[in-house]
């Protein structure tokens, strides 16, 4: 069964706990985070950080929680649905800034050539030796084929227009562009599909977006290919959650948009897409 979503509606608000640090560099963003905020507000100057997942975002959030801080800030990717975000600490008196600038990228693909993918576009720009805090969302528009945004700190928007000439092994041109100049681009829309499941575990809502056998689902999760929520998967009897995102490496990223209840056969309903 499928049907076509717009993926910009609001998602169902994921129930799942939040998930403590678990590496010595999660304990240091979230550190630094801490450190961050109160620099900000007891001084009242504005202060940002890098770019943050969608797991730093959750650690960020916990960081100001520990430190008291309930609001003045936000977070800002360049462009509303960003995924990659930067913390943006900005007390009441405080002037505050947009760190965040866009650069286009053109290509000059000869007639019949591939055009690039995100992942030549991100090894080319971790080429540059920038570091991963430094760079955002790289979106590329279904409407305008050959060319790619790319939203990055100033320091690094700078690097890019000054070092950049190819993504994979295709030339391009960059442009630096004002805020006014950033287009809005088209709504993503993906095909949402519903599948039954024995049980809200892991394995089995594995099983069904994939289209294999719970066996299989197994392999993937003890081969270390699996994350939910940017987190490594490590029991096939893990419980699933509306809301959570899964990671397959090699397999594509999906997303659980809701659980509507049972079948008639009493068997658990996902609704489910891939990104």
């Amino acid at each position: 069964m499928a049907r076509s979503i717009d993926l910009h509606d609001p998602q169902p608000k994921a129930v799942r706990g939040f998930i403590p640090a678990r590496t010595d560099e999660e304990r240091y963003l979230m550190r630094h985070i801490e450190d961050l905020a109160r620099t900000a507000f007891s001084r009242e100057i504005a202060r940002y950080s890098g770019f943050l997942s969608d797991r730093e975002q959750d650690l960020a959030r916990a960081a100001l929680g520990r430190a008291d801080i309930e609001e003045g800030f936000r977070f800002e990717g360049g462009w509303p649905q960003a995924e990659r975000r930067i913390l943006c600490l900005e007390p009441e008196y405080s002037y505050g800034e947009n760190p965040i600038r866009c650069v286009r990228l053109q290509c000059r693909a000869l007639p019949g050539a591939a055009l690039p993918a995100h992942k030549d576009y991100l090894g080319s720009l971790m080429g540059l030796e920038l570091k991963r805090e430094a760079l955002g969302d790289i979106v590329l528009p279904e409407d305008q084929p050959g060319t790619a945004y790319v939203f990055a700190l100033e320091p690094a928007a700078q690097l890019i227009c000054r070092e950049l000439f190819q993504a994979g092994h295709t030339e391009l041109t960059t442009e630096l562009l004002e805020p006014d100049e950033i287009p809005s681009f088209p709504q993503a829309r993906r095909e949402l599909r519903s599948a039954t499941v024995s049980s809200l575990r892991l394995d089995a809502v594995l099983a069904a977006m994939l289209r294999c056998s719970r066996g299989q689902a197994c392999e993937l999760i003890a081969a270390g290919r699996v994350e939910i929520n940017h987190l490594p998967a490590e029991k096939p009897h893990a419980p699933v959650y509306e809301g959570d995102v899964f990671t397959v490496r090699g397999k594509g990223r999906f997303g659980l948009t809701a659980l509507p209840g049972k079948s008639k056969k009493d068997r658990s309903i996902i609704e489910f897409f891939q990104y």
